[in-house]
């Protein structure tokens, strides 16, 4: 498959967007890879690298890197892959409505607790929302590694019906769900609660430690997720508790490795300045710790990694955490 007429377009060309233009092209695909930085767009052209966030990748020829987004008007199916705090303005710069635009960043927009769906629908308002979302490193799609995803579409069977073909490679396979906000809610809390994991190998306390943060921070996630209207299936699923898993186990996850270091004594406000990825947990955590104490939602390790994030001692925190009272273990 070949040429402009089935080109695809990916906004944001970090780690994860990169890792999806090289998966799209592995069928001989043209597609369209946005970048802000100039010399990124070059390499990408040039050299087909992007030594910066993926140097794992040698990219293929048909991915064309561009830093003009007038290129994206005339494309029906966009990834969007940009950091989750810069979506709705990258969107409200887009020249057009893509047709399908397929949500790809996880997170809950700062300042107004909107989830990405929501940000995507008011700056393109004729546009159908997916989210794809699931455990996924770039390093390993990029390497065409096999990797199952959720892909929930907001125009239903139809939309899934146009999309997935599109998506759905040898060694990339996507499930069906029509649930856009369990898919969103999975990928935003997991961030959170693998800074916390993070936090749990930096201070050494072991393996018993990290599987009871992951069974009881999935209690939170799903607690949080029915009262904003998710389905427990989903948050079962990839995009819940498969993402859960894989980013709450390994520094190969942006945010485990900053929990990592604030485990070990490092300060946040430097670890934050210093990073040139995004650790979008960092950014999700005030947020929805302000969502779950407005709802009346009981997410404490939400709220302690909050508080670590604010500069309060991680053993301080885990002291606190672990003087709770007893309780039922229903995750609600």
């Amino acid at each position: 498959m070949t040429g402009e007429a089935t080109a695809i377009g990916v906004l944001g060309a970090g780690a994860w967007g990169t890792a999806l233009a090289q998966m799209l092209a592995s069928d001989g695909r043209t597609v369209l890879l946005w970048a802000r930085e100039e010399e990124l767009v070059a390499e990408i052209n040039r050299q087909h690298r992007n030594s910066v966030y993926l140097p794992s990748a040698q990219l293929s020829e048909t991915i064309r890197a561009t830093g003009d987004l007038a290129q994206f008007a005339a494309l029906d199916t966009v990834l969007a892959v940009t950091p989750a705090q810069h979506l709705g303005t990258v969107l409200a710069d887009l020249p057009a409505s893509p047709r399908d635009l397929v949500l790809c960043s996880k997170g809950i927009e700062a300042g107004t607790g909107r989830l990405m769906n929501d940000v995507a629908r008011d700056a393109k308002p004729g546009s159908e929302i997916a989210i794809l979302s699931g455990p996924t490193f770039a390093h390993e799609v990029a390497a065409g590694l096999p990797t199952a995803v959720t892909l929930a579409c907001a125009g239903g069977e139809e939309q899934w019906d146009r999309l997935s073909p599109q998506i759905a490679r040898p060694a990339f396979r996507p499930y069906y769900s029509d649930d856009v906000t369990g898919a969103e809610i999975g990928g935003a809390v997991k961030n959170v609660l693998a800074i916390a994991c993070g936090v749990v190998d930096g201070l050494e306390l072991g393996q018993n430690a990290r599987a009871a943060l992951i069974a009881r921070g999935y209690a939170e996630m799903m607690r949080f997720g029915e009262a904003l209207g998710a389905e427990r299936d989903t948050l079962a699923g990839l995009c819940g508790l498969g993402d859960l898993v894989l980013t709450c186990s390994s520094t190969s996850s942006r945010n485990f490795s900053l929990g990592k270091a604030l485990g070990e004594g490092q300060d946040a406000a430097s670890l934050m300045a210093d990073r040139r990825t995004v650790a979008e947990g960092a950014h999700t955590a005030p947020v929805l710790a302000e969502l779950a104490m407005r709802h009346g939602i009981a997410m404490p390790i939400v709220a302690a990694v909050y508080r670590l994030l604010q500069g309060a001692p991680a053993r301080e925190i885990v002291s606190e955490l672990l003087a709770r009272p007893l309780t039922t273990e229903a995750p609600v």
